[in-house]
């Protein structure tokens, strides 16, 4: 007779817990910005080390909220123990596994340096968040942001004209030349009976062609123009995190739900540039000046590379212009006020969006007088919106401003 013999289950706390709470307990950490150099002690020196991770880990999991009453009782035993940092290197371990994160072991620091014949000196171990983690913390910021906004599922951009297509929502109509067969056939039926009578065969003619009208879905261009110059984490508040998390969400939205889109990020500071999407967590606040023109000057370029219905640049900021890109590639400075050069220039660039159809939105983090002055004479160009929101409030001003075109029509 076979025997089955058993044993007392261990509970094992690092194969338990859910990698994907945990991760969205570490978001602020993993998506830092440069704000962890201004005093807060949990972000270190701003070095993704697993130093670093590991004290982000003991405070996601002991300070955080994530676990439930039996985990924390179990924790709190583990640290009477002195297992908990075993648990930590466990889940450390997962994480890599799972391909969250990939880690950079250091040199061996016994190794004698090429310099001096000295040993050189102990690096930590460092790491970086892979493509995985990104998605999913776009999709959970997307989620978030959806659910503060009580949307439940959204599609493509709809606009009020209405042509032929593949789905039906509209009433149908006469088939013209050029239009997509979507055959209305209890109409195109009933136009032949009409004519002809109940008779076989039955003859249909041109001109009893009935087809289904759709609504008219749009595609649209985006470039998100985020400015990262160093005011975005001065006066004990880090902007920039926020509006790198809005980014995401607004990727991830584009990607997964309108897939005819396109979306460009630009990153603007004393000059400006184009960052691939999939580095977006990971820049960080650069130099201090805003050179606003020359991110417009930038976007314009990408799209006029995009073959779409509509065209438009989002643009996240909280400062005003200060920064200007000279013919002979100088950049001009000044920070005190509003520059009558740099407004100027500025403003002649917004006015060559507005010749070529590109629509302007401003999401505003700061409510300082001369950039609210700024602002709205851009909005008033271009006939675009101005916003004026916060870090906690940005994400969904900005979706529900990028969605809204389901019932709007630009040309």
């Amino acid at each position: 007779m076979k025997r089955i013999r058993y044993s007392k289950y261990v509970p094992d706390p690092a194969g338990e817990m859910s990698l994907e709470d945990l991760l969205g307990a570490l978001s602020d950490y993993l998506l830092q910005s440069g704000f962890e150099g201004y005093g807060d002690p949990m972000y270190g020196d701003g070095e993704q080390t697993l130093d670093d991770l590991r004290r982000a880990l003991e405070q996601a999991l002991l300070e955080r909220g994530i676990l439930d009453e039996e985990m924390r009782e179990r924790l709190e035993q583990m640290q009477m123990d002195g297992t908990f940092d075993e648990l930590i290197e466990k889940l450390i371990e997962r994480m890599e596994q799972e391909d969250y994160i990939s880690i950079d072991e250091p040199h061996d620091p016994s190794q004698r340096s090429s310099v001096g014949g000295q040993t050189g000196e102990a690096q930590q171990a460092k790491f970086e968040i892979t493509d995985k983690s990104l998605d999913f913390l776009g999709f959970k910021t997307l989620r978030d942001l959806m659910g503060s906004l009580g949307k439940s599922s959204f599609g493509r951009h709809d606009t009020r004209d209405l042509a032929t297509g593949i789905e039906a929502s509209g009433s149908s109509r006469t088939y013209e030349y050029g239009d997509t067969l979507n055959v209305d056939i209890t109409a195109t039926l009933s136009n032949a009976i009409q004519r002809e009578g109940l008779t076989l065969p039955l003859n249909i003619e041109y001109s009893d062609l009935q087809v289904h009208q759709c609504e008219y879905q749009s595609s649209c261009a985006t470039v998100l123009m985020l400015d990262c110059s160093h005011s975005m984490i001065l006066y004990g508040e880090d902007r920039f995190t926020p509006a790198k998390k809005v980014a995401m969400a607004l990727s991830h939205l584009i990607r997964t739900q309108y897939p005819g889109d396109s979306l460009s990020l630009i990153l603007f500071h004393d000059s400006a540039e184009e960052v691939p999407l999939s580095q977006l967590a990971r820049v960080k606040v650069g130099p201090y000046y805003t050179n606003t023109r020359e991110g417009l000057r930038l976007a314009q370029r990408i799209l006029q590379r995009q073959r779409k219905d509509m065209k438009q640049i989002v643009m996240i900021t909280d400062g005003k212009p200060s920064a200007l890109t000279l013919e002979d590639g100088r950049i001009y400075k000044n920070a005190f006020g509003l520059d009558p050069l740099v407004v100027s220039e500025t403003l002649q660039e917004v006015s060559k969006c507005k010749r070529a159809g590109v629509l302007i939105n401003t999401f505003m983090l700061a409510s300082d007088y001369g950039l609210i002055q700024f602002v709205q004479k851009v909005t008033e160009m271009c006939r675009g919106k101005a916003y004026f929101t916060t870090p906690y409030t940005l994400g969904q001003y900005l979706l529900m401003d990028y969605m809204s075109r389901k019932t709007k029509t630009i040309h």
